[in-house]
């Protein structure tokens, strides 16, 4: 089976604008989360902004993709690297502004005002990123729900493993503060009124962030033909669905549970060889529950585990990527990262609540998504 490596990796939350700042600022325990009112439609709301106002998300995208080909020392055009960018909620925002304006101006909205409304199609953010550094190969978009970061990350680890390319910037982004979103979670009395606390016995709901995280993926051969740096290495990943429900997860997780058992199958592991986990945690009652669950049944031993999501909010699709990105300089560090807001856990877990200093060697990251889809994926030194 061929290697597969990253050698770049590009983030932005609201913890920080790079992949530095992020992380420095989590591993201090601090939250990015702050009051916001970006709608005046809608009351204050406790939010993970990048800056003061909702962002765009091509230029997020634009952002990332060049500080991962920075990272990983490649030069703007890279004909034959494959690009997997996944979002859950892509341009909503251009279409939900679109359709105020064609309901405020009613039967006097002139056709001309859609300009190219082909350049929001939920593809096109790939399709761009694709333009800016120059690739001509394939192309991938996924959209998974909460799971499209690490999905999209699994899709271009395939594609180098069946030899399809050598190359792939794969990740995931998210720009979802609009109106309908966030009167949509609201509606269904999933939002946070305070911030966001992980596994924690007073937690409220989930905060909404917006956020990227892209890598440059490579085939470890080709890795080191070019004397790149490494992070890490995929050592497998689990894919399943719940078949159970719109937005509630399966109450036993078994499909969650089967997700994990096939990554770990995959990655030649057993659960004892697993020295965190970063969680989904998005400090919702359901979620929260269920996961602990799994994690309990799945690593009967102990295992250190924190989400990160008390500190940049669940940035839905990208939240995987997140993940996936402060796993790596976990393993780079050697620091467990902590789950920032859990003060008083309510589960039987051996949850991360300040950044401490510990030897790992293989990590395990979990999304579980809306219409239950669930993914893992597991990372070594």
């Amino acid at each position: 089976m061929v290697k597969v490596v990253f050698t770049g990796i590009g983030l932005v939350s609201a913890l920080g604008g790079s992949l530095e700042d992020s992380w420095r600022n989590l591993i201090a325990g601090k939250s990015g989360i702050r009051l916001h009112q970006p709608f005046p439609e809608l009351r204050p709301l406790p939010l993970g902004l990048i800056g003061q106002q909702p962002s765009e998300l091509t230029a997020l995208t634009q952002m990332v993709v060049a500080s991962a080909l920075q990272d990983a020392g490649l030069v703007a055009h890279a004909a034959d690297c494959a690009v997997v960018i996944g979002s859950s909620r892509s341009y909503q925002a251009s279409w939900e502004k679109l359709a105020r304006q064609m309901y405020s101006e009613a039967e006097n909205f002139p056709v001309s005002s859609f300009g190219n409304w082909l350049d929001t199609l939920p593809h096109i953010n790939a399709i761009a990123a694709a333009r800016q550094i120059g690739a001509s190969g394939i192309v991938l978009a996924p959209m998974a729900a909460c799971a499209t970061g690490i999905w999209s990350i699994a899709q271009a680890a395939m594609l180098i493993q069946t030899g399809q390319c050598q190359q792939a910037i794969a990740g995931a982004v998210e720009a979802p503060i609009t109106p309908l979103t966030l009167a949509g979670f609201q509606q269904m009395g999933a939002l946070a009124k305070t911030g966001a606390y992980p596994f924690d016995l007073h937690r409220e709901g989930l905060v909404l962030g917006e956020g990227a995280a892209v890598f440059v993926l490579e085939s470890a051969e080709f890795a080191k033909q070019r004397q790149a740096k490494v992070y890490g290495e995929i050592l497998g990943f689990g894919l399943t669905n719940d078949a159970y429900h719109s937005n509630s997860p399966e109450p036993q997780g078994k499909s969650a549970i089967a997700a994990i058992k096939q990554c770990l199958e995959r990655s030649c592991l057993s659960p004892s060889d697993i020295d965190y986990i970063h969680a989904h945690g998005t400090a919702t009652q359901l979620n929260d529950q269920m996961e602990s669950m799994v994690i309990q049944r799945m690593f009967p031993q102990g295992v250190a585990v924190s989400s990160t999501k008390g500190s940049t909010g669940h940035t839905l699709g990208a939240s995987g990527a997140l993940g996936v990105a402060f796993s790596l300089m976990a393993l780079k560090h050697q620091i467990l990262p902590p789950s920032v807001g859990s003060k008083q856990p309510e589960f039987d877990l051996d949850i991360v609540t300040a950044a401490r200093l510990s030897k790992i060697q293989q990590v395990l990251c979990l999304s579980f998504g809306f219409g239950g889809q669930n993914a893992a994926i597991a990372l070594a030194r």
